[in-house]
């Protein structure tokens, strides 16, 4: 990433849409996908899913429970949907290459989601074509390497959220 993230928008806090269940992500994402699959264009009706990547130790749960929903992906590994019980909102997933570690938050979800604009653009290929990106996005037709799009810090916050994991899985 060029910029770091904002952190002075952070935390934020976010809902669902009947309100039963609240939350507080407590810091800036690691990295904001707008993501233009046919997948996420389904699963969200729009024509991009706008996930802030954070890690799940940075979500705080202020109020109620969601209900876990396995859903399949493109990649045939899934996703872990996290879903508000009564109104059925997706709040944020888990995928398995980050696991329980990993959250991408449904920006849309934010009472501020002004807080997170995209990063990149992913799976540009699949782009509705009437979507017109800004000339200075940065836009991959597929996946990105992580290497040379992340910062050193948004890399290095990834792989302590894995670490501190690695233990309890071991």
């Amino acid at each position: 990433m060029d910029k770091p993230p904002d952190d002075t928008r952070f935390p934020v806090e976010g809902r669902c849409t009947c309100g039963a269940l609240r939350y507080r992500m407590e810091a800036a994402p690691i990295i904001v996908h707008a993501c233009h699959c046919r997948w996420c264009q389904r699963e969200s009706g729009a024509a991009f899913a706008l996930n802030a990547v954070v890690e799940t130790s940075n979500l705080r749960l202020l109020q109620g429970t969601p209900e876990e929903v396995p859903l399949p992906s493109e990649s045939g590994r899934g996703q872990r949907v996290m879903r508000c019980p009564h109104c059925r909102v997706a709040l944020w997933s888990h995928y398995p290459g980050g696991g329980p570690e990993i959250a991408f938050v449904r920006v849309g979800t934010l009472d501020d989601p002004d807080a997170a604009p995209p990063d990149v653009h992913i799976y540009t290929a699949s782009k509705q074509p009437w979507l017109a990106l800004p000339a200075d996005a940065r836009a991959y037709a597929e996946f990105y390497d992580a290497k040379s799009v992340w910062s050193d810090a948004a890399r290095a916050r990834y792989l302590a959220a894995k670490a501190a994991a690695a233990p309890a899985a071991g």
